[in-house]
């Protein structure tokens, strides 16, 4: 142990022998008395990490982290995109199934005896197309309290839950998951349009994220999203459109080996297309060869039930939010009363009111062109086994011919709509005297092409409307309202075809024509009006009135009354002008920008002055306060 000390102590000696002199004024530099090795370096690896990185861009971190974002974006409208048509492939396709089995009168008594199931169906039809008529009254709430994001994933739940109820098929069961459906509807498709439509200004952020006004997250001007809408919409319809492909899968895969063919079904019809009158008239009461097992049903619907789970799955986890936390606590801020009325007085703007008539035709399409033109014009010629590719080819066109809509980046946006008018047009007029025999597969072809014309005219007419909503409606606080009076009437008129189901086919056509004739003319006076800066009415969101401490808001607390009645009065001044602006174009409101600030400027300058004067005045009376302690002193 004396040995091992005195080696130490030897090897401090020579270490301090062979350290540098101290300098004479006795100031000793700390670095030089490190040891050499790995822990003297301490402090210069503390430098260099601390210290600026001579590799490091901020404007390459920058672009990168805006890229991220601008993925984010594109994962959120496909995820959307996908979510809802797997959703609606689920729905459609076993409902289809559902109908069939139900109608065959073999499978009623044989599985179900005296449940009374074809009674059980209507009941079930009726709650689902009857219910959205009062989905105006509660749409606009359950948006702006739950969310776009938030919505989608509980109408999703809602649609898997009537999956879940071919599981154990009665009265109790079926028709309130049908009911619920009826009311989530509306919601669905309202927070669809809001959600693609909003993600389309956020991705227009991220691209332009230098400007000033999306630094300072100000309102976007007027035109710059338009791009993007058109795209982000023409996306979600070209993948939304392939849910009436999908939907056939259960038919083709697994019910068509237990349909009879068309000489069995169609023996007693003789009239289809342009003569006929209802679904298919004197359509034979049983379409099942044999029975299908119950344990394959039971196989099935669990396919089925788990494709919903995943479109719930991908709602909530693929789909991020589409507004800031502190936007929408701003959107819920403006109380019950105010989101209830908000969507009625929407409707004194002429824009919404002259685009009701279209609203409406493309509810009527939406169930005319599965039930009219595939029933009474396709089944009944060629039969019901051919069912499942006369909607997969409608399906096909919608999703291939979405794609057309994107003509709108380099023409006017009225090509869309008025372009599904004019293929749909003529169409009607050929479809009011064509009738086809019963029972003659050789008009196959005939119909495909007919369907895929049809399905083209939807295509444009889907996507044209959400597009131009998205363009006429830029404020992300009005979006919600617009799409839930797009979808409200749209309901309406699929309610509309629910109860002519039995009237004759050419009153539905001749229905349909002078709807389609009415709503082009109506677009077209409002694109006239437009074009002549003609004043339209829009309702003011108010201002939320909370005041949050804490990260929400950071500016200073003003106690006075005064500044803070100036200040709400400025915010509705710079309202009105944000709608004078969008009423009379970029000139106008450019003027009225101006205005607008040098009202403000004006009104800052005044609250400058008051508060000059205040301080003013206070210093004066401190110095008259101080003059008089000196002289009670003297």
């Amino acid at each position: 142990m004396m040995a091992e000390a005195d080696a130490e102590e030897n090897v401090y000696r020579e270490a301090v022998v062979e350290s540098p002199v101290a300098p004479p004024n006795g100031d000793i530099n700390i670095e030089d008395l490190l040891p050499d090795g790995p822990q003297g370096n301490i402090q210069g690896q503390m430098e260099e990490f601390l210290g600026p990185q001579p590799e490091y861009d901020e404007e390459e971190e920058e672009k990168k982290y805006y890229r991220r974002k601008k993925l984010g974006v594109v994962k959120n409208v496909l995820g959307a995109s996908v979510g809802g048509m797997i959703i609606y492939s689920v729905y459609m396709g076993l409902l289809q199934m559902q109908l069939i089995l139900h109608y065959d009168e073999t499978y009623r008594e044989v599985k179900y005896g005296n449940l009374g199931l074809e009674d059980i169906d209507k009941k079930m039809l009726m709650g689902i197309n009857v219910t959205p008529i009062i989905a105006l009254l509660y749409t606009p709430i359950l948006i702006r309290f739950l969310g776009t994001k938030w919505m989608m994933f509980l109408a999703s739940g809602i649609y898997a839950l009537f999956v879940s109820t071919n599981y154990w098929e009665r009265y109790y069961t079926l028709v309130p998951s049908a009911v619920a459906i009826g009311a989530a509807i509306v919601p669905l498709w309202a927070s669809l349009g809001t959600y693609i439509t909003r993600m389309a200004q956020q991705y227009y952020e991220y691209v332009n994220y230098k400007e000033d006004h999306v630094q300072e997250q100000k309102k976007l001007p007027k035109g710059v999203c338009h791009r993007y809408v058109i795209i982000f919409q023409s996306v979600f319809f070209i993948i939304f459109h392939l849910s009436l492909v999908f939907a056939e899968f259960p038919q083709r895969l697994f019910l068509h080996q237990f349909l009879s063919d068309y000489n069995h079904t169609l023996y007693n019809v003789k009239h289809c297309g342009a003569e006929g009158s209802g679904m298919i008239e004197g359509f034979n009461r049983t379409v099942l060869k044999h029975l299908p097992r119950s344990l394959l049903l039971i196989q099935v619907e669990s396919v089925l039930m788990g494709a919903a789970f995943l479109s719930m799955i991908i709602f909530l986890a693929v789909c991020g939010a589409a507004y800031r936390p502190t936007e929408e606590i701003d959107l819920r801020s403006i109380g019950w009363g105010n989101i209830f009325q908000l969507p009625f007085k929407h409707l004194r703007d002429y824009r919404l009111r002259l685009l009701i008539p279209f609203f409406i035709y493309s509810g009527l399409d939406s169930l005319f062109s599965v039930t009219g033109l595939t029933l009474s014009y396709g089944v009944c010629t060629v039969g019901l086994e051919w069912l499942y590719l006369l909607v997969m080819v409608y399906g096909l066109s919608c999703s291939l011919f979405s794609c057309l809509s994107l003509s709108l980046l380099r023409l006017p946006r009225y090509v869309s709509l008025l372009g599904g008018a004019v293929i749909h047009g003529p169409l009607l007029v050929f479809l009011l005297f064509w009738s086809p025999a019963p029972r003659s597969p050789d008009q196959l072809p005939y119909l495909l092409v007919v369907i895929a014309l049809w399905g083209m005219g939807s295509a444009l007419n889907k996507t044209g409307l959400s597009i131009l909503l998205g363009m006429l409606y830029e404020d992300k606080e009005r979006l919600d309202f617009v799409y839930t009076i797009y979808h409200w009437w749209q309901a309406i008129a699929i309610f509309i075809v629910y109860l002519w189901t039995g009237l004759i086919m050419r009153a539905k056509l001749s229905i349909l024509l002078v709807i389609l004739l009415l709503a082009c003319f109506c677009y077209w006076t409002m694109e006239r009006r437009l074009a002549k800066n003609m004043h339209f009415r829009l309702p003011r969101i108010p201002r939320p009135k909370h005041k949050v401490k804490g990260y929400r808001y950071l500016e200073e607390e003003n106690s006075d009354e005064s500044n803070s009645e100036e200040s709400d009065e400025d915010d509705d001044e710079e309202h009105q002008e944000e709608v004078i602006r969008e009423d009379f174009g970029g000139d106008a409101g450019s003027q009225g920008s101006d205005s607008t600030r040098e009202r403000r400027g004006g009104a800052r300058g005044r609250r400058r002055r008051r508060d000059d004067d205040y301080e003013q005045a206070g210093e004066r009376e401190e110095r008259e306060k101080e003059g008089e302690r000196g002289i009670e002193k003297e």
